[in-house]
């Protein structure tokens, strides 16, 4: 069963990180949520969302992957060292990295989209150093995947599933929610 993890910050945005979570597990993968301090957490329109653990409390290398929500509070993962340890370790081993809406900064700040394709929320694409800035919903590159906001969530969660389980096993998903 593959592993993914999912930090949650304060001033996340609810959409992006929930449909994640949702898709994923409904997948019958498995998501641990992990704050970067205590285990409810706020998000960016004052939702409440208990965390599984805290950061420091998991191992990132059982991981098969590391996702990340956006929202306003997305300079907290920029700022938070640990974040960017963990980013470049799973990408050292070629683990997926993934990232929506703002958070593509995150992976840019660590050096991770430099000659890679890859999208994000429009008012943050000046910040991000890479090698194509697309316009698509999601954007896969290697191991390295993006998207643009809380519209595209849906999309985007089901392209993990399908990078991580099957195209078949996304398509039944997307067909059973009505996507």
């Amino acid at each position: 069963m593959s592993s993914v993890l999912v930090p949650l910050f304060a001033g996340f945005e609810e959409i992006e990180a929930v449909t994640i979570i949702d898709v994923l597990r409904r997948a019958n993968i498995e998501v641990i949520t992990a704050s970067l301090d205590q285990l409810t957490v706020i998000g960016a329109h004052a939702i409440a969302i208990i965390a599984d653990t805290t950061l420091d409390r998991v191992e990132p290398s059982k991981f098969d992957a590391i996702v990340l929500a956006g929202g306003a509070g997305t300079f907290r993962l920029r700022e938070d060292p640990r974040i960017a340890a963990i980013l470049k370790a799973q990408a050292k081993v070629n683990k997926l990295v993934a990232a929506i809406c703002a958070a593509p900064t995150v992976l840019s700040d660590a050096g991770l989209l430099k000659g890679k394709r890859a999208t994000s929320f429009p008012a943050v694409q000046e910040q991000l150093e890479v090698g194509e800035y697309l316009i698509d919903s999601v954007v896969v590159d290697g191991n390295v995947i993006t998207s643009r906001g809380a519209g595209t969530a849906m999309v985007f969660a089901l392209k993990l599933v399908e990078v991580l389980r099957d195209e078949a096993i996304a398509d039944k998903l997307a067909k059973d929610m009505l996507v």
